[in-house]
C-alpha cells in the first residue's frame, strides 16, 4: 500500500506528497475549469500516469529482454468531454521506439504496454487510441 497526503491550499490548488518518497507536486484546476493552469490539473495526471505506467512497463520487459531503449518517448493527449459530467473523453498516445519496425520483440513490447495496470484501471468509457512509431 501506498499514502499520498493531499492539502487543499486555496484558489483551486492541491499539494499531494507521497508519503514513502517525501516527493511532492502540486495540482491546478485548468482555465477552462475556473483555474489557473499553473501546474498539472487531476485530469492530466490521469494522462501521465497511462504513458509513464506504459513506458515503465515496455523498460521492465525491455530490460529483461536487454533491449536498448534509451531515448523512448511517449507524448499523450487529452481530450475532454463538451457534455456533462466534465470527464475525459479520449487519450491520444503517441509511443515512439527506437527500434526497427521488424524487431522481433516488437508484439511482446506492444502487449506490454496495452497490459500497464493504468490502462486496465481507465474505465472502459475513456476512448484510448495509441499511435506506434518505430524508428531504428
Amino acid at each position: 500500500m501506498v499514502e499520498i497526503q493531499l492539502s487543499y491550499e486555496g484558489d483551486l490548488r492541491c499539494r499531494a506528497i507521497h508519503t514513502p518518497s517525501g516527493n511532492d507536486l502540486l495540482t491546478d484546476a485548468p482555465v477552462d475549469n475556473n483555474g489557473r493552469g499553473e501546474a498539472f490539473s487531476p485530469t492530466d495526471l490521469v494522462a501521465t500516469a497511462l504513458g509513464s505506467c506504459m513506458a515503465t512497463v515496455i523498460g521492465i520487459v525491455a530490460k529483461r529482454k536487454e533491449i536498448e531503449l534509451e531515448g523512448m518517448k511517449i507524448t499523450v493527449r487529452k481530450i475532454m468531454s463538451d457534455d456533462q459530467p466534465r470527464r475525459i473523453k479520449r487519450l491520444e498516445l503517441d509511443l515512439l521506439i527506437p527500434l526497427a519496425a521488424e524487431h522481433p520483440d516488437r508484439k511482446l513490447l506492444e502487449s506490454a504496454a496495452r497490459g500497464c495496470p493504468v490502462h486496465h484501471s481507465i474505465h472502459p468509457d475513456i476512448e484510448v487510441v495509441m499511435h506506434w512509431n518505430w524508428q531504428g
